[in-house]
């Protein structure tokens, strides 16, 4: 298995994350005047967020898990092998929606609905990273 590139897409990760609450302020009101920073913000969340699609992608693929159509059947294989659990398997389909929002329609974000995630789920990527350690 591809372990260093694992490793390096995690550190990625966790820089990624770091950046993201070190600038992420405790209320709504003083992400919402971040303008620049908060541009910053969602595209390390966007960044981190590929990385982890990343590092299953490169998992199936070394474990020969099957041919997937898309993300989802990957996070699937996962699952199915006891790689990742179904709680796991949630998390990184509200990733991935979030990744979606982000990517296709930065403009129209909902920054509530956005900061709200943010504040919620940053621990989801550390849950990640412990699962794949």
């Amino acid at each position: 298995m591809r372990k260093e590139i694992i490793r390096t897409k995690m550190k990625e990760i966790e820089e990624s994350i770091r950046l993201v609450e070190e600038n992420l302020p405790d209320t709504f009101e003083e992400f919402s005047d971040l303008g620049l920073i908060k541009d910053g913000i969602y595209k390390r969340i966007e960044f981190a967020i590929e990385n982890v699609l990343d590092i299953c992608a490169i998992i199936n693929t070394d474990l020969e898990l099957g041919i997937p159509h898309d993300d989802k059947d990957i996070i699937e294989n996962l699952v199915k092998k006891k790689i990742l659990s179904e709680e796991i398997r949630e998390k990184l389909k509200a990733m991935k929606g979030f990744k979606n929002i982000v990517v296709h329609r930065y403009g129209r974000i909902d920054d509530r609905i956005a900061f709200e995630m943010l504040k919620e789920n940053l621990p989801d990527f550390y849950a990640f990273i412990g699962k794949i350690e």
